[in-house]
């Protein structure tokens, strides 16, 4: 590489923050159960952190359907506020116009808890279910998608 006046690009590792807020554990309606019978009965969602050159870090927020494990809706962004994960959701929804009864199982992420968030899924008679406290395996199917 020093022949021929090469350098590497080097990304800085993306290094989340915790919170310094005490995490009141919510309900897992899902307990890990992946299964079912047909399409919008059972929704996972989550967020990752992608590095651009351009752009820094970016996020991507995506909604699975279990039944197709297909992404049904996707939001992209410079900023990991709530709205991404409510575009996200809008995107899935439109799309897919399902009936009452849908669980939508997330993690206990800022953007998933909050009153914004949990309110604009009440408004669409959506079940909220979530994982427990660092335990990616709650969430393993949409972890896994996005992992490659």
């Amino acid at each position: 590489m020093n022949k021929a006046s090469i350098r590497s690009i080097r990304k800085k590792k993306f290094r989340p923050y915790p919170s310094k807020e005490k995490i009141i554990q919510l309900d897992n309606l899902l307990k890990r159960d992946f299964t079912t019978q047909t399409i919008n009965e059972k929704w996972v969602a989550d967020i990752t952190y992608i590095h651009t050159l351009k752009d820094g870090w970016c996020y991507l927020a995506s909604v699975l359907d279990l039944h197709s494990k297909e992404i049904v809706g996707y939001s992209f962004s410079r900023s990991i506020a709530t709205e991404l994960v409510i575009k996200a959701f809008d995107n899935a929804h439109s799309s897919q116009k399902p009936s009452e009864g849908l669980v939508l199982h997330t993690n206990l992420g800022s953007q998933y808890t909050s009153s914004e968030f949990t309110q604009h899924t009440q408004n669409h008679h959506i079940k909220r279910s979530f994982s427990q406290k660092g335990c990616p395996y709650d969430n393993a199917v949409l972890n896994l998608f996005m992992r490659y």
